[in-house]
């Protein structure tokens, strides 16, 4: 047999494969996994080899915060004084660093979904971000700090945002409320841990080797992010269509056809139809995405006090020590709080009235700290105050679930929306000076009004998307439309 003969015989073959694929598909959507009691099998198996890959993004994150937030303990035992820092200058230092967070979030999602390979370019930017956070001990100046902050910043927004795109390529609706949750659990057990790791290096370092305590705390802090980084590069999955080095081919077609029953479109493939250009002027002229921009930024703003926790705890009266230890109970707390709410907005499949509850219970929190001193009802009131994470944790989930196809508007949406509240995170590190202390009274009646702000517009856009949802309803029985996406409320 000739060449020419072989392949048009191979060719044939892959043909008549793939018109049986089809048929049997049309007869059992399940045919090629084996069935559908087959199929549960391997989705149960494909979803424990992905928790096991995705659980390294906690301790992820869990640095990311901590090299983020570590100034704020830093504070607490000479940062300010060694470098000289006046007036707003500590403020300042905290903020610039969400100047470079905003500024390349949208390019680096872009970049992310164009590139598919999560599991270097990741790693990449988190060995980046932790060299800046080792350099950022050897600052001795207010500008040496500054510019370590820069581009810290910039350097860490590639995380977040890309995390949550992972996730979403990987996770149903029904699953990405509780992975969501677990991912940024890490943040608040940051908050929790790095506040005990924090008190164990400021007491015990301070004159090693010449240096003050708080520039070990950026120095080992950033080392161990960097040692993280070269393990997640073999650890992290890449996307569904690229992830052949860990999965079977069955598995693999098993995670696309996921996806696509999920968003109710065909392949990816077929909803890519627009440059990466297009892609962001969409994003832009969405008013969906603008409003959910707001309203995050609204969010935001209320939860500044989590990058001021050691100082609001230090209102307790304790020495530096303990007060770094009583960061960690209202952390754990909100940790435990965001498993059990997002556990459950995932099985009824509803986002709204899952968020509106735990900014409730945030608000009494602030009402509590603002109008008394007494230490047990202010330290209470710190764990009502951290519960409202969780409203944070569920609006990103909502994101994802609001925006499904196609993957590269998703990913800009993502980052777009992300880095949009992050205009909170600069404005919040400014609501919360010295002079407003030990009360912070001030500090909190701002976090009342944004608060309230974001419930309000938490209920109108659900309102929205209930209204969509009954438009399409309508359609289907009127205009006799297929059957199309419903949004989650």
């Amino acid at each position: 047999m000739s060449s020419k003969d072989l392949k048009e015989t191979e060719r044939d073959e892959r043909t008549l494969e793939h018109h049986t694929r089809d048929y049997e598909a049309a007869l059992d959507p399940n045919a090629e996994f084996g069935g559908t009691e087959a199929r549960k099998g391997l989705e149960e198996r494909l979803l424990r080899k992905l928790d096991a890959r995705m659980s390294i993004l906690i301790v992820i994150y869990i640095l990311n915060y901590i090299d983020r937030n570590n100034a704020a303990a830093a504070r607490l035992r000479g940062f300010e004084e060694d470098l000289g820092l006046v007036g707003s200058q500590f403020a300042t230092i905290l903020s610039i660093f969400y100047v470079g967070y905003i500024t390349m979030q949208v390019p680096s999602n872009m970049f992310l979904n164009h590139f598919g390979k999560p599991s270097v370019y990741l790693p990449a930017c988190m060995a980046l971000w932790g060299l800046l956070s080792t350099l950022t001990g050897a600052a001795h100046n207010f500008t040496g700090a500054l510019v370590t902050r820069f581009f810290l910043g910039i350097c860490e927004c590639a995380f977040y945002p890309g995390a949550i795109f992972l996730l979403s390529k990987w996770y149903t609706r029904s699953e990405l409320g509780l992975r969501t949750a677990i991912l940024t659990c890490g943040s608040m057990l940051s908050s929790a841990f790095g506040s005990l790791i924090a008190s164990g290096i400021l007491d015990n370092m301070e004159g090693v080797l010449g240096h003050a305590a708080w520039r070990w705390l950026f120095f080992i802090e950033g080392a161990l992010t960097i040692l993280v980084a070269l393990v997640a590069v073999f650890v992290l999955p890449d996307f569904p269509s690229n992830s052949h080095r860990w999965l079977s081919p069955i598995e693999v077609r098993l995670a696309v056809k996921r996806m696509e029953e999920d968003a109710g479109t065909g392949d990816e493939g077929q909803t890519e139809a627009k440059g990466q250009g297009q892609v962001l002027i969409d994003t832009l002229t969405d008013r969906k995405v603008m409003y959910m921009a707001l309203n995050i930024i609204c969010m935001v703003i209320s939860l500044s006090f989590n990058a001021f926790f050691p100082t609001l705890t230090a209102t307790l009266g304790y020495n530096r020590t303990v007060t770094l230890l009583l960061c960690a109970p209202p952390w754990v707390f909100a940790t435990l709080v965001a498993f059990a709410v997002t556990r459950h907005s995932d099985a009824t499949g509803e986002r709204s009235f899952h968020m509106i509850v735990p900014l409730c219970v945030g608000l009494v929190g602030f009402v509590i700290a603002s109008c008394t001193m007494n230490t047990a009802a202010r330290y209470f009131s710190l764990f009502l105050m951290a519960q409202s994470y969780t409203a944070f944790i569920i609006f990103l989930a909502w994101i994802s679930s609001t925006f499904p196809r196609p993957p590269s508007k998703r990913a800009v949406v993502i980052a777009f929306i992300n880095a949009f509240g992050q205009l909170g995170n600069i404005a919040g590190s400014y609501i919360w000076p010295t002079a407003w202390g030990e009360s912070y009274r001030y500090s909190y009646a701002i976090c009342i009004a944004t608060n309230g702000m974001a419930m309000v517009m938490i209920l109108a856009f659900r309102a929205h998307l209930k209204a969509l949802n009954e438009k399409a309803e309508k359609d289907e029985l009127d205009k006799g439309v297929p059957k199309g996406y419903r949004y989650l409320l």
